[in-house]
């Protein structure tokens, strides 16, 4: 019994360093006048229209949880909603520190928890990136046809600055990546010829049969107005989330939803370029609120505050789910186990 407790406070000790390192990681990553901005972004914020953006972020987090469950019921995985929310949120948690990390690793921790095969559940995460790339699409196709005129000077000046010396890289650095890919195929290949039951070839083998069938859960959906409706409501947030947020500021309290969309647009890019967005967001807001007449600082402590807020909500709940994951499945184990 010792034993078990000594093992258990260890866990949250883990858990504990990891939420802790998470969060030191985000700060350590903003220079000094990254983090006297985003202060001063909070101080002068009206406080009241956080709360409705906190409730409003979690409110999708738990809609992608439900999502995401649909997704695992045409392979017959029924796993609990309080596992799977958890999973979601400390998949984010991981995402702020490092990119792409999180969808594995909430693919793990549900496997563990629920006993389910890992290569099935990274095919149901594949199939909900191409929907939300899908939803991206639509949101940057939105933008460009109600704020064209708006966005038109933008591009063009973001376009002009770059310089042939950098455009060539960009090329050097896809054929690099191609050539890599190419050589991994081929190498793949010849392991399949020469021992094709090796276990690396079996796992392989396994690995894409669980990825095709994660795609096929889609086709094989029987809630599909249910899946949609839930796609539908998670961007919705995202774009209320920023569109509420520019009531929190004097000087943004008069843009509109048009100006949400365009957001809303850049600052996704801006999650997938940097670990949690941190630097790009703020810069990205900034640079769409100009278009908008919105003043540099004005759009800085704008981005500051919508990161500080968003990033807050990912730390703290994917912090309390790191902490309590291990313990309500050990009450739910222990309780099988009275019954």
């Amino acid at each position: 019994m010792e034993k078990k407790k000594i093992v258990t406070w260890l866990q949250y000790a883990i858990f504990l360093g990891a939420g802790l390192f998470l969060v030191w990681w985000q700060l350590r990553s903003m220079n000094a006048v990254q983090k006297e901005e985003f202060l001063i972004s909070l101080k002068q914020a009206n406080h009241l229209y956080i709360i409705p953006i906190v409730f409003m972020g979690l409110l999708s987090h738990f809609i992608r949880a439900l999502r995401w469950k649909l997704l695992m019921q045409p392979i017959h995985y029924f796993p609990k909603t309080k596992n799977v929310f958890s999973a979601v949120m400390i998949g984010y948690l991981a995402n702020s520190a490092v990119p792409r990390l999180g969808e594995v690793l909430k693919c793990t921790i549900l496997a563990k928890y629920e006993k389910l095969k890992v290569d099935k559940l990274v095919g149901t995460i594949l199939v909900e990136r191409t929907i939300d790339l899908i939803c991206f699409v639509i949101f940057i196709a939105i933008t460009i046809l109600t704020q064209y005129q708006k966005l038109e000077t933008f591009v063009y000046g973001q376009f002009s600055k770059v310089k042939s010396n950098e455009t060539s890289n960009i090329f050097v650095k896809i054929a690099l990546i191609v050539f890599v890919l190419i050589l991994m195929i081929t190498a793949v290949r010849q392991l399949a010829k020469k021992n094709p039951d090796s276990k690396i070839m079996l796992w392989v083998k396994n690995f894409v049969v669980g990825i095709s069938q994660g795609f096929l859960t889609v086709i094989h959906l029987q809630k599909k107005k249910t899946f949609l409706l839930y796609t539908i409501l998670i961007w919705s947030l995202y774009l209320l989330q920023i569109y509420v947020g520019f009531y929190a500021l004097t000087k943004t309290a008069h843009l509109g939803i048009g100006a949400a969309c365009s957001v809303l647009s850049l600052v996704t890019l801006a999650m997938i370029i940097t670990p949690g967005g941190i630097g790009t967001f703020p810069i990205f807001v900034m640079q769409v609120l100009l278009i908008y007449g919105v003043s540099v600082s004005t759009g800085q402590a704008f981005g500051w505050m919508m990161w500080g807020v968003t990033t807050a909500i990912v730390v703290v709940a994917g912090f309390i789910c790191l902490l309590l994951l291990p313990y309500l499945n050990r009450q739910k184990d222990n309780n099988h186990f009275l019954e």
